[in-house]
């Protein structure tokens, strides 16, 4: 037993000791909770669309936001979520992981790619898996033909404006309050705009938002690892 114990423990303190500690030290320990936090609520109520279960406040709170809905809020929400339709997404995408290879920044470039590829695999692998009915309480402005959870809109806003928030807020940190405010209210009215149409149910956004999310924390991860030990390794 007590030889047990001491493999046990060396294991831990040479092995997975210092994978977390590096972790930690990069994402900080609120990071960390954060993101155990989400894959907590993630797991809830996917757990729940898995079984087919219906969320009462996701009626409620679409049904309480379209009694807001006139001409004027039609055309905003419609350019609000065009901003993340996957014609503007790739290109947006393209323009970036090309602008980042010219200006020679060939690890940020690698891991936005591979950024921007895992999270359109993210949503669709997902959306097929749970296979979920969108919403048809009225008479839509938009038609949809993909399954509804999580919001690939949420889900891909997240992942794409987030990371180039992360790059743009590094390369100019003296202006990092006003990228990510401005990321964040961007992110968060493109959300809006698919409840707003009434394409997604709340708890689609709020899914696709915490995969998103997870997504985007993994790959800010891999790049601060990987420019870390550039830094650190011997020239």
């Amino acid at each position: 037993m007590q030889n047990y114990l001491r493999k046990l423990i060396n294991f831990w303190f040479t092995r997975v000791h210092p994978r977390i500690a590096s972790l930690i030290t990069t994402i900080g320990v609120a990071g960390l909770a954060i993101c155990l936090l989400i894959v907590y609520i993630l797991a809830q109520l996917s757990e729940e669309v898995w079984e087919k279960e219906a969320f009462a406040f996701d009626k409620t709170i679409l049904l309480w936001i379209h009694q807001f809905a006139n001409p004027t809020w039609d055309n905003i929400m419609l350019n609000i979520t065009k901003i993340a339709n996957p014609p503007t997404v790739v290109t947006i995408a393209i323009i970036t992981f090309g602008l980042l290879w010219w200006k020679r920044y060939q690890q940020e470039a690698k891991i936005f790619g591979i950024h921007a590829l895992g999270g359109a695999i993210l949503s669709y692998g997902l959306k097929l898996s749970f296979s979920k009915p969108r919403p048809q309480l009225w008479q839509q402005l938009i038609t949809e033909k993909t399954y509804s959870y999580p919001s690939g809109h949420a889900l891909g806003s997240m992942v794409l404006y987030g990371f180039i928030a992360y790059l743009l807020a590094s390369h100019y940190p003296k202006f990092a309050k006003i990228i990510y405010t401005f990321a964040v209210i961007l992110i968060a009215a493109i959300g809006l705009s698919r409840l707003y149409l009434g394409v997604h149910w709340p708890t689609d956004v709020i899914a696709g938002y915490g995969v998103g999310y997870l997504w985007l924390m993994f790959s800010i991860t891999m790049l601060k690892l990987q420019q870390s030990r550039f830094i650190n390794s011997p020239r």
